[in-house]
């Protein structure tokens, strides 16, 4: 088993150093602390818990927020998840799982007691109840998300307003001129999750922008939802040649439902989505799709609660760039 002596001789410091650097209790050099970091990862050292408590009056261990609500894509905030609790480990944390949405009180009881370190907020909504809660607490905490209001608080997500703006762009540059958004289920959008809030900004902005007929449909997944929101979109937008899926279990019923109307993707509609770039590359016809880089945003989450529990600082809000990866789905609109 390592121990704590072979992570001082592997980093060059002392055993002190290397606690001081995992708990934070005291200020060392950020190269010092990159060294320390690196001999954890290479050497696989896990503290144990109890010495860990017992010497540093801490419990090295995160609480991870995430209500599993109705119209949460549960695979991909899951994949959040891991990616968060693997970060964790690696510097010595072990990760809380809350996934009852068990109100204000609870959470302020898990916070103020010795149970966690630290939280990882999820499923975060433009007017979230939880943020005056979140900002007066004594224990660092990171949303995965951005609230309309973010001040006295450390958001990381995707800029979703700008993905929104890069899948327009993206048809535009193809000659598309009427397009749809076939969003989330209605109730992600009643609870004004941010990030599909974020995502219409986006979408609806750069289409107002080249001055393109729009719509947005929420939907809920499915085949069935999805042959029926195929039907009403080509009623209400006949001329409709571009559409927009931010609902990951709907991106293949809705290809499927539009050739089952004797329309070809990409020869008469084309399909750009938002999901993670595995599922957009598995579609039948695969599909061009703006990277939701789920686990990066559990990894640098967590670094970033890493900086805050050692009391460096850290930008308030983080929005990862979109990326768009051109595939089969999309292609120039026929005349």
């Amino acid at each position: 088993m390592v121990k704590i002596t072979d992570v001082a001789r592997h980093a060059g410091v002392s055993p002190s150093t290397v606690s001081y650097a995992l708990s934070g209790k005291r200020p060392i050099s950020e190269e010092t602390r990159r060294r320390v970091e690196a001999a954890v990862r290479e050497l696989g050292y896990r503290p144990h818990a109890g010495a860990r408590a017992l010497a540093s009056g801490t419990s090295d261990v995160l609480g991870l927020v995430l209500p599993l609500r109705a119209g949460i894509h549960v695979p991909v905030a899951m994949r959040c998840a891991v990616s968060a609790v693997t970060t964790a480990r690696r510097y010595g944390h072990d990760v809380l799982l809350l996934t009852q949405e068990d109100g204000e009180e609870r959470l302020r009881g898990i916070a103020e007691t010795a149970l966690v370190d630290a939280l990882l907020v999820m499923d975060v909504e433009l007017q979230d109840p939880r943020l005056p809660l979140l900002r007066s607490l004594d224990r660092p905490c990171v949303l995965i998300g951005a609230p309309a209001e973010p001040d006295g608080l450390t958001c990381l997500d995707l800029d979703f307003r700008a993905a929104g703006e890069a899948c327009v762009e993206h048809l535009v540059r193809l000659g598309h001129r009427v397009l749809a958004l076939v969003g989330s289920p209605p109730e992600v959008y009643v609870r004004q999750t941010a990030f599909a809030q974020r995502l219409v900004q986006g979408f609806t902005a750069a289409a107002d922008r080249h001055r393109l007929a729009c719509a947005v449909h929420p939907c809920e997944p499915g085949p069935e939802a999805a042959r029926r929101i195929a039907e009403h979109l080509l009623r209400e937008q006949p001329a409709l040649t571009g559409v927009v899926v931010h609902n990951e279990p709907l991106l293949e019923p809705l290809i499927d439902a539009f050739e089952a109307l004797g329309l070809r993707v990409p020869g008469d509609v084309s399909v750009i989505a938002l999901c993670p770039d595995d599922l957009a590359a598995s579609v039948r016809v695969p599909v061009t799709s703006v990277a939701v880089p789920a686990a990066e945003m559990g990894e640098r989450a967590v670094e970033l609660l890493m900086k805050k529990l050692a009391g460096t600082p850290v930008p308030h809000t983080t929005l990862l760039p979109p990326r768009l990866t051109e595939r089969a789905s999309t292609a120039p609109r026929a005349h």
